[in-house]
């Protein structure tokens, strides 16, 4: 009953916010605008704190972290701040952003393949947490903190090798996954093993399977490897060497309807199923979700600007296409989005469903966010709405056709259905000018 509860709470407060937007005229400023449900976010972020408090003994260090990359926005990162939840970066720009949003170093982790020297001794000097991600960074960090000492919890992300999910791109616990100590390579263990031996300042080991795609009995999978290497680990050094675990994240996201399955309890019993003693309280325990914290709490409005018809379908041109869902429009399969139709008032429209295509403005035939997809006839002048849209979609933006990177705005609603909805600006839409400024105008003749 709560899970229907709130799947009613979330469709009301989207319809509420559809309509107010059009009544505001935020549709009238710009032909394409991009919403955050503020209350969803903190809704989910205590949804997360509370199934896994509900899982541990008291006491149990817990930091949960976003992924900086699902929703990059500075006023985001300070709200999930607010909630308890801190930062997960994998460059220099994602700490910048998070250190913008006054996330405090103890609760940043730093994550990449890639990073150079001084991003390590940037991250080693702000007492950032840092996951190393190989071999020859191990020996960059010994020849860094030998020259000076850290506060910053170090650890090694392990690749459990323990197979893809539905979507390869996003599966990171392949047989050659480019990401972690492969565990299972010949020697790798006892390599680990080793490392830790030999740098008393090495105290977490780190993992992530994947995101979207990833069954939860894959996901536990890879944890259960990565708690037996630390058992490991501690039982050869003949003390805890290895204090705190960092679980990822990966908690897939439904994008067929509202509703938020599976939940962070389903998650959290997944875990405790695969891995019990998880749950003994003999590690700190770090997590780093993204999409599962920001994708059902985003939408998307765009005005149908024109509909034709060619071939017998239907087709509404609108200005939401693949600068805001370039996986959609990109792997369409892999990445389906809903579609839902709204007057020109922004009340929902009803009618006969006819399968139409939902074309964005970019310059190419695959610029779809929908094919034949099956809803009221819309018109010139009608709003469509794209919900699950809060992560990697419009916080992501791809720059085909020099399209303009939308506003974004998050609202809040009161309970009541006529209580006023209230628009925030979070980031502002990209100008004409910046368009031009980013793409070396204030250089015109330099190549000449």
């Amino acid at each position: 009953m709560a899970a229907e509860t709130h799947t009613q709470g979330t469709a009301e407060r989207r319809d509420r916010a559809v309509r107010a937007a059009v009544q505001q005229g935020l549709l009238e400023r710009e032909p394409v605008v991009c919403l955050l449900d503020v209350a969803g976010i903190r809704a989910s972020a205590a949804a997360l704190a509370g199934a896994f408090g509900a899982a541990l003994p008291p006491g149990t260090p817990v930091l949960h972290t976003f992924a900086v990359k699902a929703a990059p926005l500075v006023p985001v990162l300070r709200l999930l701040a607010e909630a308890g939840i801190g930062c997960e970066a994998a460059s220099p720009g994602e700490l910048a952003l998070a250190r913008a949003a006054g996330v405090p170093a103890e609760r940043t982790v730093l994550d990449s393949p890639a990073k150079t020297v001084e991003e390590l001794r940037a991250a080693l000097a702000l007492g950032v947490a840092v996951n190393a991600d190989n071999r020859q960074e191990l020996e960059r960090l010994d020849a860094l903190v030998a020259a000076a000492p850290t506060r910053s919890p170090v650890g090694l992300r392990i690749n459990p090798q323990t197979g893809a999910g539905a979507i390869d791109a996003l599966s990171t616990a392949t047989a050659t996954s480019k990401f972690g100590f492969p565990l299972r390579d010949p020697g790798a263990r006892e390599a680990l093993v080793r490392a830790f031996a030999e740098r008393p300042w090495l105290t977490r080991l780190h993992t992530h399977s994947g995101s979207q795609g990833v069954p939860l009995p894959l996901i536990a999978q890879g944890v259960r490897e990565l708690h037996a290497l630390a058992e490991e680990i501690n039982a050869a050094a003949g003390e805890r060497r290895v204090d705190t675990l960092d679980i990822g994240g990966g908690l897939p996201v439904n994008f067929a309807s509202d509703e938020h399955a599976p939940g962070w309890e389903a998650y959290a019993e997944a875990l405790r199923e695969g891995v019990p003693g998880l749950f003994d309280g003999s590690y700190g325990l770090v997590t780093e979700f993204g999409r599962s914290l920001l994708a059902k709490h985003g939408l998307v409005l765009a005005r149908v600007e024109y509909t034709k018809e060619a071939g017998g379908r239907r087709i509404a041109l609108t200005h939401a296409g693949v600068q805001l869902a370039t996986r959609t429009v990109y792997a369409p399969a892999a990445w389906p989005l809903r579609i839902l139709a709204y007057d020109a008032g922004g009340a929902p429209r009803n009618g006969t469903p006819v399968a139409q295509d939902i074309a964005g403005p970019a310059c190419f035939a695959g610029d779809l966010l929908a094919t034949a997809r099956e809803l009221p006839e819309l018109s010139p002048g009608d709003v469509i709405a794209v919900p699950d849209t809060g992560a990697y979609f419009f916080t992501a933006h791809y720059g085909y056709n020099s399209l303009p990177r939308p506003a974004v705005h998050g609202f809040t609603a009161g309970p009541a259905p006529q209580d006023p909805v209230r628009f925030t600006l979070a980031r502002p839409a990209q100008s004409v000018a910046e368009i031009v400024a980013e793409a070396g105008g204030a250089y015109r003749d330099a190549l000449l």
